[in-house]
């Protein structure tokens, strides 16, 4: 009934933005910016990822996934197996798998489209079974065909957040990388750049380096700190410290 929107953000700058322009759901790394994040975009549904390789068993899974909402995330990304996202689900943790293109583990498919022939994409709906049954609650659905997008989407009562999927899934999802632009490495296919922050960063790296430079010549020829600059001590109290000195 409704498509909603999605981002992937990596500063509490960008999720305010995100927010004001009415996107309500955000996703981040768990890193040090994830309380910041938190209090830059309060009214978003924040899905916060558990680093792949970061637990060993399902206890640390729910050590960590615990440890990640009280931060302030509402669920936890889990590109760990089902084993994993049960073990969380049965605590209550609201768990978002993943299926497709899964970066994680795109040594065994590489990076390309999942699920274009029939066999591929029936291990790509067996996976997304196994995760519903595990008791996810979202799963992320990544540049998979659309009509295989499509039918997981009508087959699942999970909230499916499709990347790359067309707009078959329940949410429409990006990184705010590749939406502003700054993206510096491989731009995906299915990704639409809205502006060119790379270009602005240029421009205020240059900006940064000539107020250095004129801060670095204030100092050499004198012109910085001026009086205005500093605090000093008025002549009595400098005499006094004088004599006070002279007993250290």
């Amino acid at each position: 009934m409704r498509k909603w929107l999605q981002l992937h953000v990596d500063t509490p700058a960008e999720a305010a933005a995100a927010q004001a322009a009415g996107i309500v759901i955000l996703s981040c790394e768990p890193d040090h910016q994830l309380e910041a994040l938190r209090k830059a975009a309060p009214g978003a549904f924040l899905s916060a990822g558990m680093p792949h390789g970061s637990v060993s068993s399902p206890q640390e899974a729910i050590r960590l996934g615990f440890e990640i909402l009280r931060r302030g995330a509402d669920s936890i990304y889990c590109s760990h197996s089902p084993f994993f996202i049960e073990a969380m689900a049965r605590e209550g943790i609201p768990v978002t798998g993943h299926v497709g293109l899964v970066p994680n583990r795109a040594t065994w498919t590489n990076f390309r489209a999942i699920g274009k022939k029939a066999e591929e994409a029936v291990q790509v709906m067996r996976a997304v079974k196994d995760i519903e049954n595990a008791g996810a609650a979202f799963i992320e659905v990544e540049v998979v065909p659309v009509r295989l997008a499509d039918f997981i989407t009508r087959s699942t009562p999970m909230i499916t957040m499709g990347m790359g999927c067309g707009s078959a899934c329940d949410t429409q999802y990006l990184f705010s990388s590749d939406v502003l632009g700054t993206n510096r490495g491989h731009y995906p296919r299915h990704a639409k750049k809205y502006a060119d922050f790379a270009a602005l960063e240029a421009e205020l790296q240059q900006k940064r380096v000539t107020a250095f430079q004129a801060f670095a010549a204030d100092v050499e020829n004198g012109a910085y700190p001026q009086v205005v600059h500093q605090v000093d001590m008025d002549d009595d109290a400098f005499e006094r410290f004088l004599t006070l000195s002279n007993k250290l």
